[in-house]
């Protein structure tokens, strides 16, 4: 089998999305990419998650031509392919329709930084894209989805904005793998029903000082950063 153990890293991340609450039935995805065989592992589309196996897991390369698997991958599968593409120091993507996030998502505002537990994760707001034009949803629909989020990070670093809310649709996250991919979708999904409650209890909320952010995000992120063990 090939990519052996990123196929069951896969797995185990899209299992973690189950077991966290993100995802119902057979919505959402995570993938993983080894940038030495130029080859990604995704979760095959429709398949429960309770009869999933690593075999199931399906290989392509980056052009989205099949290597290895006898199942149809995510029909998301172009808008990982795009993202791994422009985003080199990703190893993996995780993709989820969980509800706070989604909520976000679809009333197309992004997600200050009301506080510390965001400014861990995110160096400013969750930003949101565009809205995709009639034409871009015909074709190519989820190639543009991916076009859409690269340039909505133009701007951006996406290694300390690792995520983002496609607009109408729902978050993508990534991560240096598809283990933390699945971690940034967890927290995401926190942090996106704080900022719920936050603005229900106080409609006027502002985020965080900049200082506060900032402290918060290299300490944990940063050069010196001090959080954790060595």
């Amino acid at each position: 089998m090939i990519l052996k153990s990123l196929r069951e890293e896969v797995l185990e991340a899209n299992l973690e999305l189950v077991r966290r609450g993100l995802v119902l039935y057979t919505f959402g995805n995570v993938s993983g990419i080894s940038r030495e065989e130029r080859l990604v592992a995704i979760k095959p589309s429709g398949v429960p998650y309770e009869t999933m196996k690593p075999e199931d897991i399906v290989v392509v390369d980056l052009e989205g031509k099949a290597v290895e698997g006898s199942l149809r991958p995510s029909s998301d599968l172009s808008t990982h392919l795009i993202l791994y593409r422009a985003f080199t120091g990703i190893g993996g993507v995780a993709h989820t329709h969980s509800s706070a996030a989604t909520a976000w998502a679809q009333a197309q505002k992004e997600i200050p930084c009301f506080g510390t537990t965001h400014a861990d994760y995110f160096r400013g707001p969750v930003p949101v894209t565009k809205p995709l034009a009639p034409a871009q949803i015909r074709k190519d629909y989820e190639a543009n989805t991916g076009r859409a989020i690269v340039h909505r990070f133009k701007r951006l670093d996406p290694m300390q904005v690792p995520a983002v809310l496609v607009a109408g649709h729902a978050p993508f996250c990534w991560g240096k793998s598809p283990s933390d991919a699945a971690h940034i979708a967890v927290i995401l999904e926190a942090i996106a029903s704080m900022a719920l409650q936050t603005i229900s209890a106080n409609p006027s909320a502002r985020s965080i000082s900049k200082h506060l952010h900032e402290k918060h995000f290299l300490r944990k992120h940063g050069s010196n950063a001090y959080y954790g063990q060595k």
